[in-house]
């Protein structure tokens, strides 16, 4: 039996999933990654020297919970149970609630930034709490925190991720699985390089991996990454909403899908 620590993450082919992946195996860890795009993180594995027993490719998307729970149960076959499972797969769309088009731009968004994050998840509760250890990761945003304008879908998506990890956490306590709650910042990823505002405290996805890990390693409930953006963050939930509204009045919106 392979005793290498064994981490699962899903969203692997690019940004924050891949530059975790990469971490994790600097660190020693086998590698079970999941992606729509199977034949680039294919391709990434070999060009990363990774042998059979090093890294499993599972392809799916997770918006379709038959194909994401498959894969987590194809990795417990073929892998083990891991002593990890980081739910990172999302997409960031803007949304104009009253352009009728924008509303499935809601409804996918919804679908793989929270039901994606519990179909993930899903098929290693059992497992990790008959064996009495794990920690499951779920990655959310700050933009969970206060709405902003032209964000309706994500920022609603993120919000949820962060209430359904805390209620996961409650019902998990005492099993010895741990569930973590990440909310990174601004990460120089495909998600962010299009936006047309200011990203205050950018970060690198090398550099988000690393205070990841840490954050993973030590059992930390939530943490936002970087700390920066959560007093940011924490002082826009206090401003009353007259001064959030006037603050953001006139802030480049995301854009949306098409432009």
């Amino acid at each position: 039996m392979n005793e290498r620590p064994l981490v699962f993450i899903t969203g692997a082919s690019s940004g924050i999933g891949q530059a975790l992946a990469a971490r994790y195996r600097r660190a020693g860890w086998r590698l079970a990654l999941v992606a729509r795009r199977d034949a680039e993180l294919r391709a990434w594995t070999q060009a990363q020297g990774c042998a059979a027993d090093d890294a499993g490719v599972y392809a799916a998307d997770v918006r379709d919970i038959a194909a994401v729970t498959a894969a987590g149960k194809a990795c417990l076959a073929a892998q083990g149970v891991p002593d990890v499972v980081i739910a990172n797969a999302g997409i960031s769309v803007g949304m104009d609630t009253e352009v009728a088009e924008d509303l499935e731009v809601m409804r996918a968004t919804v679908e793989t930034n929270v039901v994606g994050m519990a179909a993930s998840f899903h098929p290693f509760v059992r497992a990790m709490r008959e064996r009495g250890s794990g920690a499951l990761v779920g990655i959310a945003s700050v933009a969970g925190i206060r709405g902003l304008p032209g964000h309706g879908a994500y920022c609603a998506s993120k919000a949820a991720a962060i209430a359904y990890c805390e209620s996961l956490r409650g019902e998990l306590r005492g099993s010895g699985v741990k569930v973590v709650t990440l909310l990174p910042g601004y990460i120089a990823t495909p998600l962010t390089q299009r936006n047309r505002y200011g990203m205050p405290f950018l970060l690198q996805p090398d550099e988000f991996a690393e205070r990841a890990l840490r954050a993973i390693e030590a059992g930390t409930s939530y943490r936002v990454i970087p700390w920066q953006m959560g007093v940011a963050a924490k002082l826009m939930r206090l401003l009353p909403n007259p001064l959030f509204d006037r603050l953001l009045a006139g802030r480049p919106r995301k854009r949306r899908q098409g432009e």
